[in-house]
């Protein structure tokens, strides 16, 4: 007897033991390790509100562009149906709903079957369906303005990418990941304005519809549909940049067409020097954005990068010779000739020309000998006229903002340069060969449609701006980015005003390389240029920069394809319908 007694103590005692580490492991989960348990820190408040919760993510909470209009440059708007997965198990007014969006009563039902998220019906309502819809109050059924990607990125290079990138959500925001602020998995910018505007785009909250169920799955009657979000009126952020979202579509639409593969355009607004238009190509490689085409990475953005410019420096070389009075109105340049003094080939001879004519048809010849000339007296007179226009050092916004100093708006912008060593400066052939815009001559496009800026406001240098604001949610400012001038000397009125006249002479002359832009609505001045970078396999850069209309200067742009061969360049043609293309925007 005593042992069966011994027994049942001991069997007392083990589920006593039993209950007690129950309670205590319960004590655990709902007391003392709620928000991190075991050593991988799981939340378990979170995992439980989770499984009662169907949920559907609104809004990322991170920042957003804007063009000068405030329209959205990343997303559009759509009106779209959603509905909550608990609707399957339930009886809800199906009939009423598709007769409202269009829709047959089997469509929606089957988009529901075996769904365990909300599901977004792709087809857009009008606001007149939206309020239909919501009028119903049915639970889980909602009409709710969604935003989209766009499904042609515009601007791409410019405003640049995002992603989840730990490395550097360790390496720049540390003490926000510590705090809760942010986590390892939120996204952050990795090119581009999203990269040069992270801190200001980080998001705060995510905007949720959320509706919680029963542990069947079927909807909580009596607790309405939640909308979770940031309750600060500050935040997010918007970038209020200085581009036009119909002029942005142009000038995407205008390299498609004539599927220019490398290079691309930039249109610049010449009173405030703001980029109303960029694109780069090729276009990014979304799934390996850093993977090398033609050189360079997906992500670089041409017109940021330096690149040989030909006969567009002659512009460079032009003003040297104008604001040194190495000009006489009445000498003519022996055009049969090349830049080292040899005959040319007979259909590229072009005789005796002024210099105004040599501009106006892009004579090697006139602009080599005059270099020659002008380095004897003054070996740095080509860097100097480059840097009175703006071409060598970087021409995008930059400055101090708040405790950011040197903040550039313009990330991976590269000076441009004349000469690679001091020694070439006293070879004739060198020389003659930089004048044109050969040898070791690299400028960035951007910086070629401000120089063309920089002439049509009479010499006046300005840095150039993509961004005018930050704004808060509230639609007030946070920071303005004010005009800044580009240091340094520039060209007096006298040579800008000869310059502009060269310019047009490019095009109103009857053999200048732009006279295909007579026909144009606006009238045209500006630049050709073919630089030579495979002279085997006639590999080249092909440029038309310039200014327009031309006695009222609005704007200017480059158009720049690279490593192409010059016969199939669609330079001129993408040139051409842009310029007519922001014609008809202003006139319609």
């Amino acid at each position: 007897m005593k042992i069966i007694h011994k027994r049942i103590y001991i069997t007392l005692i083990f589920i006593l033991l039993l209950i007690s580490g129950l309670g205590a492991r319960l004590v655990q989960l709902q007391l003392v390790s709620t928000e991190s348990f075991t050593d991988k820190k799981i939340n378990l408040i979170e995992g439980s509100v989770k499984q009662r919760t169907q949920e559907m993510v609104v809004d990322d909470g991170r920042g957003k562009f804007e063009d000068k209009n405030g329209q959205s440059l990343t997303a559009i708007t759509h009106n779209r149906l959603v509905l909550f997965p608990f609707l399957e198990k339930m009886k809800w007014p199906v009939q009423q709903v598709s007769e409202i969006v269009g829709m047959q009563p089997k469509e929606l039902t089957n988009r529901l079957a075996n769904a365990k998220t909300p599901v977004v019906i792709t087809k857009e309502l009008s606001h007149a369906q939206v309020e239909k819809i919501n009028a119903l109050k049915v639970p889980g059924v909602f009409g709710i303005p969604l935003k989209d990607e766009r499904p042609v990125p515009l601007a791409e290079h410019l405003i640049g990418l995002e992603a989840q990138s730990k490395q550097i959500i360790e390496e720049k925001y540390s003490d926000k990941l510590k705090n809760g602020a942010i986590k390892s998995t939120t996204p952050v910018g990795i090119s581009g304005m999203q990269r040069a505007f992270d801190e200001f785009l980080l998001p705060e909250q995510e905007s949720k519809l959320l509706y919680h169920v029963d542990r069947l799955g079927g909807p909580m009657f009596g607790i309405d549909v939640k909308y979770t979000g940031t309750a600060n009126p500050y935040y997010p952020v918007s970038v209020r940049t200085t581009l036009d979202l119909s002029a942005q579509e142009l000038v995407e639409n205008t390299l498609n067409h004539y599927k220019l593969k490398d290079g691309g355009a930039v249109l610049i607004d010449i009173k405030n020097n703001k980029v109303i238009a960029m694109a780069s190509r090729p276009s990014i490689n979304k799934k390996d954005p850093f993977k090398k085409q033609n050189g360079s990475d997906s992500v670089e953005n041409r017109l940021l990068t330096p690149q040989t410019p030909g006969s567009i420096f002659k512009t460079v070389t032009a003003a040297a010779a104008l604001e040194q009075n190495k000009i006489q109105p009445s000498f003519t340049y022996n055009c049969d000739k090349s830049i080292y003094g040899n005959n040319v080939e007979e259909d590229y001879q072009k005789g005796q020309l002024t210099f105004e004519e040599s501009f106006a048809q892009s004579c090697n010849a006139t602009f080599a000998q005059l270099a020659k000339e002008m380095i004897i007296s003054n070996p740095n007179i080509l860097e100097q006229y480059a840097d009175k226009l703006g071409l060598i050092q970087p021409v995008g916004w930059r400055g101090d903002v708040f405790h950011f100093e040197h903040f550039k708006q313009f990330l991976g912008e590269k000076s441009g340069r004349v000469w690679t060593n001091e020694r070439e400066k006293k070879v004739p052939n060198a020389v003659a060969q930089t004048a044109i815009g050969q040898l070791d001559v690299k400028v960035t496009p951007l910086a070629v449609a401000n120089m063309m800026a920089t002439i049509a406001r009479g010499g006046e240098k300005k840095q150039v701006k993509a961004v005018d604001a930050l704004e808060y949610k509230n639609n007030t400012s946070l920071y303005t980015f004010k005009e800044h001038e580009l240091k340094g000397d520039t060209i007096n009125k006298a040579t800008a005003a000869s310059m502009q006249q060269l310019l047009k002479g490019v095009v109103q002359s009857e053999k200048g390389t732009g006279r295909r832009f007579q026909t144009l609505p606006y009238e045209v001045a500006g630049k050709s240029g073919t630089a030579e970078i495979n002279v085997k396999d006639d590999v080249v850069n092909k440029w038309f920069a310039g200014y327009f209309p031309a006695d009222d200067p609005k704007y200017a742009m480059v158009v720049v394809d690279l490593n192409t061969k010059s016969a199939i360049s669609p330079t001129n043609s993408v040139f051409y319908d842009i310029v007519k293309g922001m014609y008809d925007l202003n006139t319609r």
